[in-house]
């Protein structure tokens, strides 16, 4: 994934502005196992069968392309931001396809957050409500519902490089499925994440540092969702 960004120089209603996009190249593959079972009835009486069948896909490509905007206000030890998000869906996508890279249809969300960092102390805590609304998709005339998203981590700095902490998010979808592609009816889902994260800040000249943050999440408390342990990392 690559974003490069722009901000503006000059204040936008007292924040800093910036504009960026967000592109994505590379592979999924995707494997299917599964199990029918049941009871054909018959003149001769009640026959049990089951069919064992298993599919798999992959494709690598480009995905959607996402385009974003914030602004962002700063007092002191107190961060606000607020920021719009979109999805163009021009990404490797077929509705007839196991795997895809894009999602087949166009998105937008906004939201805002805050953060805390008293640099004295090391304490730290960050969270940002979002809504998504979603577009239908074409191929199968079918438009999720609204979603609700809020992302949150608290931390603290042991060090000037070192941070540990807890994340975690709540996914909920406040509105219904719909489109005439909808054979399912309002098909509502939900999650939540928890999980612990390290941080590292590494200096790289006296004016550039990098970062490298890793984190995994239990999830739990899902409807039509899967759950389990996901982790991830961002630098």
């Amino acid at each position: 994934m690559a974003l490069p960004t722009y901000t503006f120089a000059t204040p936008v209603l007292g924040a800093q502005a910036t504009v960026g996009v967000l592109g994505l190249y590379g592979r999924t593959s995707t494997s299917l196992a599964a199990t029918l079972s049941g009871t054909l009835t018959t003149p001769f009486g009640a026959i049990p069968f089951a069919r064992s069948d298993s599919i798999s896909d992959a494709v690598t490509g480009f995905g959607d392309v996402y385009p974003l905007a914030s602004l962002r206000w700063n007092n002191g030890v107190h961060n606000v931001m607020t920021y719009v998000f979109g999805d163009v869906p021009v990404g490797a996508y077929d509705s007839a396809r196991l795997s895809n890279i894009g999602v087949g249809h166009g998105a937008i969300d906004v939201g805002g957050g805050y953060t805390y960092f008293n640099p004295q102390t090391g304490h730290e805590f960050s969270g940002v409500l979002g809504l998504t609304y979603n577009f239908t998709n074409q191929s199968t005339q079918y438009q999720n519902g609204v979603d609700m998203h809020f992302d949150w981590g608290a931390s603290q700095f042991l060090t000037k490089q070192f941070q540990v902490g807890l994340v975690g998010y709540v996914y909920k979808e406040i509105g219904c499925d719909s489109g005439s592609g909808d054979r399912v009816g309002c098909f509502q889902s939900q999650v939540v994440g928890l999980g612990p994260q390290l941080g590292f800040v590494i200096p790289l000249s006296t004016t550039t540092q990098g970062y490298l943050n890793v984190k995994g999440y239990k999830e739990f408390a899902a409807q039509n969702r899967p759950d389990g342990w996901t982790r991830g990392s961002h630098s």
